[in-house]
């Protein structure tokens, strides 16, 4: 069972602009249409945990729900899901740890941890085994930092790079336990 960090993040650190948007994930000339790899890892995934902010961040984008697989989106304030997405998004409440062995009991092994707080939070709990973080060669100079403080240093073994459209770099790295 892996607990999966799938993100991209400016050189600076940052999963979002101070304005919290996206936009400059998008910058990049892209003539292909290149997904950097984005199918391969879902393959790998069984189920998707994402805060409410990253939720609802994913609900104002203008296009179709984007995933295929179950996704969890973590809130204490949502009641409901908008009914749009009963069929593909639940709403868990809880500690990390217990959501993480409930998903683990009904099947989910490999769980992509999505969105900046979630992600904080998983890290201060040691809940997370990889990080795949692809870094875009822009520096947003501020915004939603991908990291947050910890109460001890968590250690990674870095295991592969991967280079896309001549601009961005894809780091692999495995928790050292």
């Amino acid at each position: 069972m892996a607990n999966i960090v799938y993100i991209g993040a400016s050189l600076d650190g940052f999963i979002a602009d101070k304005n919290n948007c996206l936009d400059w994930l998008h910058d990049l000339p892209n003539p292909e249409g290149s997904d950097l790899g984005f199918a391969d890892f879902m393959a790998r995934v069984d189920a998707i945990i994402m805060g409410r902010n990253t939720f609802e961040t994913i609900q104002g984008f203008d296009c179709e729900w984007p995933y295929n697989k179950p996704v969890f989106v973590l809130s204490n304030t949502l009641k409901e899901v908008p009914k749009v997405f009963s069929d593909k998004v639940s709403l868990v409440r809880g500690e990390l740890t217990d959501i993480v062995k409930q998903l683990a009991q009904l099947g989910f092994k490999n769980l992509y941890i999505d969105g900046g707080k979630t992600i904080q939070s998983f890290l201060q709990q040691d809940l997370i085994d990889e990080l795949i973080i692809t870094t875009i060669p822009t520096i947003l100079g501020g915004g939603i930092p991908l990291f947050g403080e910890l109460n001890e240093p968590l250690k990674f073994r870095h295991v592969n790079a991967v280079r896309y459209l001549d601009c961005v770099v894809k780091n692999y790295y495995i928790r050292q336990r």
